[in-house]
């Protein structure tokens, strides 16, 4: 269902990790013919870049031109995804010029008509004023074993318990921090996606968006 020309739709994902946010967000791209930034792989690809150029980390000319060259490409990288670069992440996360940059880069993504934008912070920071505002979460065990399919592509030898730990302190740091904590806003509708499958997940999503879709536009889509 590909939503016609006239049709202007910004959409906000939140969630700890692996609550089945990318997955959630990646499904409605496709149904809808959305474009979907992941907010989440622009913290870890500055990680990354930091991590290899330490002796010039945090200087801002240098975040400033590595924020304004980032591709599609640069965010498939699967070293984003290595225990260094997660941890990493989660420091980089809390400091506010670095959030200040990526903000500036997700609300230039928005010029897009149709769009979805997932992360941690977007429907109350980055875009407030979204349209529809999602907020996924899921119990420990099932992100644990979701992230761990992930891991594994970089690292055979890592643990469940290993991966269950990492996930419930980035979720604990991100909800703590002072600047941007993870927590949904006001307006959000809660996903729970412990229970569920992709199928599911997309009907239930569907019917948000539709909802939402009638109440802006009528029937006619």
């Amino acid at each position: 269902m590909k939503l016609k020309n006239n049709i202007k739709l910004l959409i906000a994902v939140d969630g700890g990790a692996s609550s089945g946010k990318t997955t959630g967000s990646k499904l409605i791209a496709k149904k809808y013919g959305m474009k979907l930034l992941t907010s989440g792989l622009l913290y870890r690809f500055i990680a990354y870049k930091l991590l290899k150029t330490k002796k010039i980390k945090f200087r801002n000319l240098f975040l400033k031109k590595i924020t304004k060259k980032i591709t599609s490409r640069d965010l498939k990288n699967r070293n984003l995804f290595n225990t260094e670069v997660t941890e990493f992440t989660s420091k980089i996360a809390k400091i506010k010029r670095v959030r200040d940059l990526l903000i500036s880069f997700q609300i230039n993504f928005t010029k897009n008509r149709l769009c979805i934008i997932e992360g941690r912070d977007i429907g109350t920071v980055v875009i407030p004023k979204a349209d529809i505002k999602l907020f996924f979460k899921c119990s420990l065990n099932t992100k644990a074993r979701r992230r761990l399919e992930e891991y594994r592509k970089v690292n055979k030898k890592i643990s469940f318990n290993d991966v269950k730990k990492s996930i419930k302190l980035r979720d604990l740091i991100d909800s703590k921090r002072k600047i941007s904590p993870l927590k949904p806003a006001k307006d959000a509708v809660i996903v729970d996606t412990s229970k569920i499958n992709k199928r599911q997940m997309l009907i239930k999503l569907s019917k948000i968006i539709e909802k939402k879709l009638k109440e802006k536009y009528g029937r006619n889509l």
